[in-house]
């Protein structure tokens, strides 16, 4: 799959929407689905009169409706926790064992590891950077490994791509300095506004503008990509703790702190 279909894929998507119809000559109930062959055996006279009923019913008591909505939202929310969870163990060594591409914040060898899936462009991450080094800092025994996946267009592939040919030509070090780098500036990024931006952070700009097209580059953001779709990421940024939690979108502090002390 190219890095372009990828994207595609993994564009933040908008909230699913639930919407309850009734149909006429229709009748929905919780085990509409199995009674379907019971319901064939009405009359349509029959199937008129329940039609009335329903509609009465409704009239008189909209709750029914409101009811009959919250249990399809709740059986949506459910069936959405169940699928979180399969492809949580379904990708269970890809998110606790980081790869020798993986940017590693704090110690590399704790044991308890978030996984975070980032656009480089995103506000959202943006704002979480400071409480994450906080997070670090603070705990010794939590390692956040760092997933950047362009999924905001054309400017966050280029600023995902010197993310990643940064690492390639200076490691961790040179990876957190353009980051930073990259996540406080406000000008748009092309190429030559990375070149800049790496040689403020001592780096050799032509090279890693080089390789910024490169296959080794290309690599590692395909592989992050495939993960983040493999997981259902649905935006950015997404945050997986211990491979048993999935939290996507924005998040504090404290709601980082729990979720840790949660799946330890």
């Amino acid at each position: 799959m190219s890095i372009s279909r990828s994207i595609y894929r993994l564009r933040r998507k908008a909230p699913a929407t639930i919407a309850a119809a009734l149909l006429v000559g229709g009748l929905y109930t919780p085990g509409a689905a199995s009674a379907q062959g019971a319901a064939d055996t009405f009359t349509p006279a029959q199937r008129k009169a329940i039609v009335e009923i329903v509609r009465d019913a409704l009239k008189t008591d909209p709750s029914i409706l409101t009811d009959a909505i919250t249990a399809l939202r709740q059986n949506a929310a459910n069936q959405a926790q169940a699928s979180a969870q399969g492809a949580l163990a379904t990708h269970r060594a890809q998110l606790l064992n980081p790869v020798a591409s993986d940017a590693i914040l704090g110690n590399a060898q704790a044991t308890t590891t978030v996984v975070e899936f980032y656009d480089p462009r995103c506000p959202y991450c943006r704002k979480v950077l400071p409480d994450l080094d906080r997070i670090v800092a603070e705990d010794k025994s939590v390692r956040i490994i760092e997933k950047v996946v362009p999924v905001l267009g054309q400017g966050s592939l280029i600023a995902s791509q010197a993310l990643v040919a940064a690492f390639q030509q200076g490691g961790q070090a040179a990876y957190f300095k353009m980051q930073h780098a990259i996540m406080t500036d406000s000008e748009h990024p092309t190429v030559d506004r990375m070149r800049t931006l790496a040689k403020q952070c001592g780096l050799d700009a032509e090279q890693m503008a080089k390789a910024m097209n490169g296959e080794k580059v290309t690599a590692v953001l395909q592989a992050n990509m495939e993960l983040a779709h493999g997981i259902g990421l649905d935006g950015t940024p997404t945050f997986v703790f211990n491979a048993r939690q999935i939290i996507p979108g924005a998040v504090d502090y404290d709601e980082l702190k729990k979720a840790i002390a949660h799946t330890r």
